[in-house]
């Protein structure tokens, strides 16, 4: 078990935070193990023909043989939600004693995989070059299977952050844990986190409580090391609708809604066109197309930029969505 001791000056500084690279390394497991979570199925699938060329023995070489993962690869978030970048920036920045004990950590008692042995090698070069690789690989990683699904994954966790926002308001850090997990326990001033292969306890001294939802966590993730700040990264509500396939529109349904010219207008704009070729490929004059993607354009379902002396328009991804265009996992 491990424990996290708040004071009152703590639970006024709990707050919550959205993570990308939290998800991109916790995505690890599951993409290493299908059956932690039939629910990413669908992800997993989605995203093995886009690894080729990654390496991917290296990658997986960080989740240890018991799920736990290295704490420099997750840093504490910083503000309420860092791009990508920001994170990795910042494990750019790890002193190479820190990555050999979180290596060395995450894995004990089993020995290093070979692909993680140079953090061993007497001096500081070869780890900082293992730590390099790693961040170079994890942004390949990112790009290739998290970044194209995060938008929908912040949607999601950000729902999640409200939902438990409204708990601590109406009952406390009591009320905020008592459904966020079965494996948390809130008992005098101590967050107990159950069926933990680690036994310690964290005085946060001052340092607050960080909680950070996440699709891919299967359940509570603290930190490995009792030296890091209390950090709780913990399994999102809604996650089993996830990857659902969004239902494919109604064309006689969408004409119903926005008026037929409208709706046809909406279904040409899969590439950026200007007035004009919509004009020539419907038929009417570029007056009437202009009014319509006047409305088109008002309530946000096609974008336009300059180009030249034309504007092109496109439909927006709100568009996509309405029409049936999206490309859902």
């Amino acid at each position: 078990m491990i424990s996290f001791e708040l004071g009152v000056e703590d639970l006024a500084d709990t707050r919550f935070a959205l993570s990308p690279l939290y998800e991109t390394v916790l995505s690890l497991r599951v993409l290493r193990e299908p059956g932690l979570s039939a629910l990413h199925l669908p992800w997993r699938r989605s995203v093995l023909g886009a690894l080729d060329g990654l390496d991917t023995e290296l990658l997986m070489s960080v989740v240890a043989v018991r799920r736990t993962l290295p704490d420099f690869l997750t840093p504490r978030p910083a503000g309420f939600a860092p791009s990508f970048e920001e994170e990795l920036a910042t494990v750019r920045r790890t002193p190479p004693d820190l990555v050999r004990r979180d290596l060395l950590a995450a894995h004990a008692p089993d020995p290093l995989p070979a692909p993680l042995r140079a953090a061993l090698a007497p001096g500081d070069g070869p780890v900082l070059a293992l730590r390099d690789a790693l961040c170079a690989l994890l942004r390949q990683y990112w790009e290739a299977a998290v970044r194209p699904v995060w938008p929908r994954m912040r949607l999601l966790l950000e729902a999640d952050m409200t939902y438990r926002a409204r708990q601590l308001a109406m009952g406390g850090a009591r009320l905020l844990f008592a459904d966020m997990h079965p494996n948390l326990r809130w008992q005098g001033g101590v967050l107990h986190i159950g069926q933990m292969l680690s036994r310690h306890r964290v005085v946060a001294s001052g340092r607050g409580l960080l909680l950070v939802p996440s699709v891919f966590a299967h359940k509570p993730a603290p930190p490995v090391s009792p030296e890091e700040a209390p950090t709780l990264a913990y399994p999102s509500r809604g996650v089993a609708t996830l990857w659902e396939r969004e239902p494919v529109a109604d064309t006689a349904a969408l004409a119903s809604l926005l008026g037929a010219p409208k709706a046809r207008l909406l279904g040409l704009l899969d590439e950026p066109l200007p007035t004009v070729e919509l004009a020539r490929r419907l038929g009417v004059t570029p007056s009437a197309v202009s009014q319509h993607l006047g409305v088109l354009y008002a309530t946000g379902l096609v974008s336009r930029a300059r180009h030249g002396r034309q504007v092109l328009y496109r439909r927006s991804p709100l568009g996509d969505r309405l029409s049936g265009s999206g490309k859902p996992v």
